[in-house]
């Protein structure tokens, strides 16, 4: 009974610490703008292409591979640590326990898992402290950045000592009848039958908590982590952009404002006499941009495949994808607050834009979206590059000097080439009449 009243304090306080942080994250994107979401059974679709066959992340096979088998490895174990907390809820052993084969496999699945997991996570902090990958390095990327990476990976990697432990003496504990099957405990189990069966239980109950704590920490320090994709990944997929990666988004605020205009009752109006407030075009600061830019920048794994292949990035360039996703949550974390304290009026005499963001990087973008095409989460960064540039031309009339000059020829001459109207067919004199083309 104690230990049932010490667990339900125990998840009440993490629950409690959890719905803070999500309604802190509610709040913020309150703040950002709608984004309309259609086509749900192509979007079931890719999310299990994407997230659960984990297609995109096997372009490095044997990375690709490991990363695949930590992802399957925790949906499995998560089937028991959702058995856990209902086990501390209720003060039973194994709720769940059926004498059926689906309950051996999936717990027999996850003990191999767990050892899977513990090499793999093992082998990817050998790979950050050693091996100097490329991608994992960029002026984005802080100290605090770096920490942020080890964190999360120990304490998966304590998970998975913790729940070997707890099947360990669990198994040593009652060799017959076991609830469920383990085949890696088991094995550990018989390095230790001289154990005393009081031990066993002491250990079990130590490594059941130790485990249970972890996880709870784990939910609690993910949101605030690069390793948020870890809840956010797979509802990212589901949430993909489904029109093809060259076809730029369309601005609606601008047909809005034409059709507003070409309306004689509307074309003078001021906000002053009950007119539509006329929008910001483009994206200047976070209040701009859609629920689903941000939810892209809270999703980033930060693993720089973007960056990695991106062509701005290779020649030199400032322009780092992976950065610009960072910016967004960063000046998010600054200015949220802010907004919802004091409203959208609310002005820090700071921006997403030149502040986090600089003009040189957004301008040395292609649009080639290779960074889209390559993300294991399916983010796609060129539709905030280019509302970002959109902002820039359409509110600030600040482009490259070859751009403004295309401008200007198509405001005179219909044409981006500056030459007049008239002089347009100038070449095609000298061809016959009756020349068939």
């Amino acid at each position: 009974m104690a230990k049932q009243i010490i667990f339900i304090i125990t998840l009440l306080i993490t629950l409690g610490v959890f719905a803070y942080t999500v309604r802190r994250l509610y709040y913020f994107f309150r703040i950002t703008k709608r984004f309309p979401i259609k086509n749900y059974v192509k979007r079931f679709v890719l999310m299990f292409e994407v997230s659960f066959l984990q297609t995109k992340i096997f372009r490095k096979p044997v990375i690709g591979f490991l990363h695949a088998l930590v992802f399957w490895g925790f949906c499995v174990i998560l089937l028991g640590s959702v058995e856990m907390i209902f086990d501390g809820l209720t003060g039973s052993e194994r709720l769940f326990y059926t004498d059926g084969l689906w309950y051996k496999i999936i717990f027999a699945s996850g003990d191999i898992f767990a050892l899977i997991i513990l090499f793999a996570i093992f082998f990817f902090i050998i790979r950050r402290l050693f091996f100097k990958i490329k991608r994992f390095a960029g002026r984005e990327l802080s100290h605090k950045n770096h920490i942020d990476a080890y964190v999360a990976l120990s304490l998966i990697f304590l998970l998975m000592v913790s729940l070997l432990a707890m099947n360990v003496f669990y198994c040593v504990e009652n060799p017959v009848p076991l609830k469920g099957y383990y085949p890696v405990s088991m094995f550990l189990a018989g390095y230790l039958q001289d154990m005393e069966h009081e031990s066993a239980v002491i250990l079990y109950e130590m490594s059941w908590w130790w485990h249970i704590l972890l996880i709870f920490l784990f939910a609690n320090i993910l949101p605030y982590s690069k390793h948020f994709h870890v809840f956010l990944s797979v509802p990212n997929t589901f949430l993909s952009r489904l029109d093809p990666l060259g076809k730029l988004p369309n601005m609606d605020n601008i047909t809005k404002e034409i059709k507003l205009m070409m309306n004689p009752e509307t074309a003078f109006a001021t906000p002053e006499s009950g007119a539509a407030v006329i929008e910001r075009f483009g994206v200047k600061d976070v209040e701009d941009v859609t629920w689903k830019n941000y939810f892209d920048s809270l999703c980033c794994t930060q693993c720089g495949r973007c960056s990695s292949v991106c062509p701005a990035n290779l020649t030199g360039k400032k322009l780092s994808p992976r950065k610009v996703m960072m910016d967004l949550r960063a000046r998010m974390n600054q200015k949220g607050p802010g907004i919802i304290k004091s409203g959208k009026d609310f002005d820090d005499q700071r921006s997403l834009l030149n502040d986090f963001t600089t003009k040189e990087e957004i301008w040395a973008c292609t649009t080639c979206n290779a960074c889209a095409k390559e993300c294991p989460v399916n983010i796609n960064q060129p539709t905030l590059i280019v509302d970002l540039r959109r902002y820039l031309v359409m509110e600030e009339s600040s482009a490259p000097s070859g751009l403004n000059m295309m401008f200007t020829n198509i405001t005179n001459n219909g044409a981006p080439w500056q030459f007049s109207p008239e002089d347009r067919m100038i070449w095609a004199k000298d061809i016959p009449q009756n020349m068939k083309i």
